[in-house]
């Protein structure tokens, strides 16, 4: 288990992980995306909170609002997750890798 800045984190450890969780600044959830594929194996889980984002992601207006809706579409879009959204409080989504 890692406690700390997830990108620092993961730039100083090795290894892959079977779960990576994501409640970083949300201005950062975009660059957490590109850095967390790489570290988790297939079948990991990539659990990321405030995804609703109090429903900012609907009309985004600050950089955090637009952070967050670039990172769902991304993981969305993305060929490696299979995800899903949970609307539960602030919304969690849950991506399995199924793909290098």
């Amino acid at each position: 288990m890692h406690v700390g800045d997830a990108l620092t984190s993961l730039a100083e450890t090795s290894g892959d992980f079977d779960f990576i969780f994501n409640d970083v600044n949300k201005d950062g959830y975009p660059a957490v995306l590109e850095a967390v594929p790489a570290r988790l194996k297939t079948g990991g889980l990539f659990v990321t909170d405030n995804t609703l984002w109090h429903e900012r992601v609907l009309q985004p207006r600050e950089v955090s609002d637009f952070a967050v809706t670039s990172f769902n579409k991304n993981l969305y879009d993305s060929a490696r997750f299979f995800t899903t959204l949970l609307p539960i409080r602030d919304g969690v989504s849950v991506a399995v890798k199924i793909a290098k």
